[in-house]
């Protein structure tokens, strides 16, 4: 949305673009912190609090509440996610779902643990949660339940009523505290009605899909993109259609917080660092090498937050961390 165009409200533009809820988070944080954002000057401050929220660095180390209150954000995570584990994914490692879930703990220490059993249901389907997932598998199934979280779980309410034979006539969209409590045993019961049924008439879950779209306040996928999915096949189970939107080009690139899956494991500039700090620990494994390497990577990165400052030496504990893993990986 253009803030410049005179065709668009202001009350409009402000809302669209939640500048309001950054700003009023701006002024919090400063509030909470005002003798240490002070002594480099409030003007400096609110210049770089908005230049994080810009280059989407703003979410790290932040409560779930506030990574998930908008679009922007939820794809700021995905992002973070991404690139801070992308090396597991180079090398190999399958994780299981509570290693991924420690993983996104490490970036969002309240994440829910309901969301990533849902990402890993994604992927494994009828399997059970507990098996081992690629980073790419998990990641793209992460990225599609975290962003579009509210839409899928009214699409599984429809769902869970065209299983029961019911006609749902009347669109559920969920709030976000009904989404809070939304249990996980709805999902189970998901699991086990799966086998014994083929799913549902992919004609009837499309209708229902395109009326829920017509009323729905929050983001979800294009109506076209689920129509193609949808007219791949005559019935269709739930985790099946999910998995088929997670793997779908179309919505990562709406999206945007990902490249494509050819893409996903290749950053040169990272890997240039790390093969930078990897030569510095060899050569001197017992200097103090390991902190000006991690002082070159994270030039690399953008500039950070204010609110990061608060957490710069956890931030460089879970960067050196991460380092470390890579490098034994690397040699086993």
């Amino acid at each position: 949305m253009n803030r410049f165009s005179p065709a668009v409200p202001a009350d409009e533009y402000l809302s669209d673009s939640n500048v309001l809820l950054y700003l009023s988070d701006a002024v919090a944080q400063l509030l909470d912190h005002k003798e240490e954002y002070t002594q480099f000057g409030v003007i400096r401050y609110f210049a770089e609090y908005f230049s994080s929220v810009k280059n989407g660095n703003h979410v790290l180390f932040r409560e779930f509440n506030y990574i998930r209150a908008t679009p922007h954000n939820r794809a700021s995570f995905v992002r973070v996610f991404w690139r801070c584990y992308r090396q597991i994914g180079k090398s190999g490692d399958l994780l299981s779902m509570l290693e991924y879930r420690s993983l996104l703990q490490l970036l969002c220490p309240d994440f829910p643990v309901e969301l990533v059993q849902s990402a890993a249901r994604i992927v494994l389907m009828d399997d059970a949660i507990d098996c081992l997932m690629s980073f790419s598998d998990f990641l793209y199934a992460f990225q599609l339940q975290f962003y579009y979280q509210e839409f899928l779980d009214s699409v599984l309410l429809i769902y869970q009523d065209l299983l029961a034979g019911k006609s749902p006539n009347t669109v559920i969209v969920p709030t976000s505290t009904s989404i809070e409590q939304l249990p996980s045993v709805a999902a189970e019961e998901i699991d086990k009605e799966e086998q014994q049924q083929d799913g549902v008439e992919t004609s009837t879950l499309a209708q229902c899909i395109d009326a829920l779209c017509d009323r729905f306040k929050h983001s979800h996928p294009s109506r076209s993109c689920m129509k193609e999915v949808l007219e791949q096949t005559d019935r269709v189970s739930y985790y099946s259609f999910l998995m088929s939107l997670a793997k779908d080009e179309s919505i990562n690139q709406t999206i945007g917080a990902l490249p494509s899956k050819a893409e996903l494991l290749i950053d040169p500039e990272m890997d240039q660092e790390l093969d930078k700090l990897i030569a510095q620990i060899s050569v001197s494994p017992s200097s103090n090498s390991s902190g000006s390497a991690v002082g070159g990577l994270k030039e690399v990165q953008r500039k950070a937050s204010p609110r990061r400052n608060i957490h710069h030496r956890r931030r460089i504990e879970v960067e050196s961390d991460g380092s470390t893993e890579e490098t034994d990986s690397s040699e086993n």
